[in-house]
């Protein structure tokens, strides 16, 4: 019989000091920055009915999900998302708190993602929602957070900005909804041409050769002047110019790690409008995903627009463990290794709550003989070890 006992499931990992360290210092770099800008932390169970995320719009489909049962044979998921169960909270536990509700969250997600994919099914994200308030206002918050959470991830980034209204009205003048839209919807977010010219192929006219343009609109901003000549409706030329509105304000300010991608349609439905990726140096994947989504909270009985984003933690530990180099450590010796003498455990363990209360970090020996600790001290490049016995305390040098 085959035996498992010996490793973790696939798309999960154990983290190990230094990747502690870094995860917790990722977590707290962002943290600061979201209660610097008055949000308020809340934590999502991580069970979860199914029914959360399985609403009309099908927003995760039920294969990417880890389900399980509980007491009552009711299904259940572990989380494969922060954002709706934030939505069912607003529409819940916290529907009468006045908005705008600014929130942030530090906590897991589990999705299940193609074997050798060699992307997590586990890993943590740390994020902002911004529910109600006037939408122009929340958008240029929302990714001005962004480019801020990035720059403590790396110093090289680059933060994508997209309208995912665009392909929506594109597929829409096609005539083309369901599971044809969304293979459609991926190949352009992958960049897939000749998949997309074939995808798109049994369709003509201006609204084919617009979809078919989508993901090579990418660049600065010589990007508007390219789409302007796909933007085939009133409707979609007002959602051109308002994301150069949004670009043009954002360079304005200084940040110059933006661009533009018409291709960015991401495959989770519940976005309305601006739709934004981060990326940093040295990991190839988004590090930072958000947008606007102005339905999803109607979904569960409250009607309240809303913008947000999600950082993966985990991979900007990576970034910044990769930064360092293999000769640079995040894990740092105690300053005082204490051995106490048999029959003196207990006094040896108050000594190092002394010491630990004067701001000194120590390792409380367990050897049984001296000479053991000492050797454990230098082989740990821990300077100093401090002696108890009955008698009193004994510093000595390493």
């Amino acid at each position: 019989m085959k035996r498992y006992d010996l490793l973790t499931p696939e798309g999960t990992r154990d983290l190990l000091f230094d990747e502690c360290i870094a995860k917790r210092m990722i977590e707290e770099r962002l943290r600061n920055i979201f209660i610097g800008y008055g949000y308020s932390e809340v934590v999502t169970p991580g069970l979860e009915f199914y029914d959360v995320f399985n609403g009309k719009a099908r927003y995760f489909p039920q294969e990417n999900m880890y389900k399980l049962v509980d007491g009552k044979n009711r299904m259940m998921v572990l989380r494969p998302d922060s954002t709706m169960p934030i939505a069912r909270l607003a529409a819940t536990r916290l529907r009468e708190e006045p908005l705008p509700l600014k929130l942030f969250y530090n906590q897991s997600i589990f999705m299940v993602n193609p074997k050798n994919s060699g992307r997590d099914d586990e890993f943590a994200q740390s994020g902002i929602e911004i529910l109600g308030g006037e939408s122009t206002a929340a958008d240029y918050e929302a990714l001005v957070l962004a480019v801020q959470a990035l720059s403590a991830c790396s110093e090289e980034f680059r933060l994508e900005i997209g309208e995912s209204s665009i392909f929506r009205l594109l597929v829409s003048e096609l005539g083309i909804d369901g599971d044809e839209a969304d293979n459609i919807q991926a190949l352009i977010d992958t960049k897939n041409y000749p998949a997309l010219n074939e995808a798109l192929s049994a369709y003509s006219g201006a609204a084919a050769e617009a979809l078919r343009a989508l993901p090579t609109l990418f660049g600065g901003e010589d990007v508007f002047v390219q789409a302007e000549k796909y933007m085939i409706s009133d409707e979609l030329k007002e959602k051109l110019f308002s994301l150069k509105t949004t670009y043009d304000a954002l360079r304005s300010a200084g940040i110059d790690e933006i661009k533009v991608d018409l291709g960015l349609v991401h495959k989770k439905n519940y976005y309305t409008g601006i739709i934004f990726r981060g990326y940093v140096e040295g990991y190839g994947s988004p590090a930072l995903s958000g947008g606007r989504y102005d339905n999803l909270i109607g979904d569960f009985g409250r009607d309240v627009p809303a913008v947000g984003f999600a950082v993966n933690v985990e991979a900007a530990a990576k970034v910044l463990l990769k930064s360092l180099g293999t000769d640079t450590t995040l894990t740092s010796p105690a300053d005082v290794l204490v051995y106490a003498e048999k029959g003196c455990e207990v006094s040896g363990l108050m000594y190092c709550s002394k010491l630990i209360r004067s701001g000194v970090t120590v390792f409380n020996s367990v050897f049984a003989g001296e000479a053991d600790a000492a050797a454990y001290a230098v082989s740990h490049g821990i300077k100093r070890m401090d002696i108890v016995t009955a008698d009193g305390v004994t510093e000595k040098a390493l």
